[in-house]
């Protein structure tokens, strides 16, 4: 089966309204048939945040900002995945949580971060918590879809648990850094996911200057299908063949060669 997906490349809104940037991407991405439109990491954020001020605009999941999200994917038919900071019901540190929703606006599923990004002077454990559970897996018209963001893409068993869960498509919403080699790093960690786990992977990066951008389609083989051109705010929409997936692992069954038995997991 064919499909169209859609990478909203967007910084931070200039007039801080973050529901209104969403919904105008959403109307573009309907407008050229996109069924999926997949959003950056941080999209909640107006502006760059202190630890404060991102626990003051966290918000569960059932609140304003989900549900406004919710009625956006129905006010355009289309499938929506994004992220929101998650307050801890507890009062801790909230979370930064994915979000998939499906073309009425119902959730269908939510993954907190695991891994968080404690790096080149940035401690991200200092503004959120940790989430303790990989994404389960779920049933989109599009086939089995898995979740994770940015810093996630650095450890493999999570695109490998997604893959032996059944994943056809892992998306990965992120507002991946700039740096020495951190763009190519992250073209080739994208790349990497995706040959080794036979899936496409869709990765929405944040624009700016602080962000490499360069938002992705990789298919089952490696191959980059669409990308963004550099760090500006753009729209990346790509047609999909779902049956590139069973065509590269009846070709080659990585999966079903593996010998978990011989690894060190732990």
């Amino acid at each position: 089966m064919r499909f169209t997906v859609a990478l909203a490349q967007c910084g931070f809104p200039a007039d801080g309204d973050v529901l209104s940037q969403v919904d105008a991407w959403c109307e573009e991405a309907s407008s050229q048939g996109a069924d999926l439109v997949v959003f950056p990491e941080n999209l909640m954020s107006p502006r760059p945040l202190s630890a404060q001020e991102l626990h003051d605009i966290a918000e569960p999941l059932n609140g304003p900002f989900a549900l406004a999200m919710a009625a956006c994917a129905d006010r355009h038919g289309v499938w929506v995945a994004y992220t929101q900071y998650e307050s801890d019901d507890k009062g801790g540190r909230p979370f930064n949580t994915a979000v998939l929703l499906d073309d009425s606006g119902t959730a269908r599923g939510s993954y907190r971060k695991t891994h968080l990004y404690d790096a080149h002077g940035v401690l991200e454990s200092e503004r959120t918590g940790r989430g303790d559970a990989l994404f389960a897996p779920i049933d989109t018209p599009f086939g089995k879809v898995g979740l994770s963001i940015c810093y996630d893409l650095r450890f493999p068993e999570v695109a490998r648990a997604a893959a032996i869960d059944g994943v056809d498509l892992l998306i990965l919403p992120a507002a991946w850094h700039d740096g020495q080699e951190k763009a190519a790093h992250w073209e080739t960690l994208l790349k990497a996911r995706a040959i080794e786990n036979e899936v496409f992977v869709l990765a929405a990066g944040k624009a700016g200057e602080r962000y490499v951008g360069q938002s992705m389609v990789v298919d089952p083989l490696g191959r980059v299908l669409a990308c963004a051109e550099a760090k500006d705010q753009e729209l990346v929409t790509c047609t999909i063949d779902l049956s590139e997936v069973s065509a590269a692992r009846d070709a080659m069954p990585l999966l079903a060669h593996r010998r978990p038995e011989l690894y060190r997991l732990a």
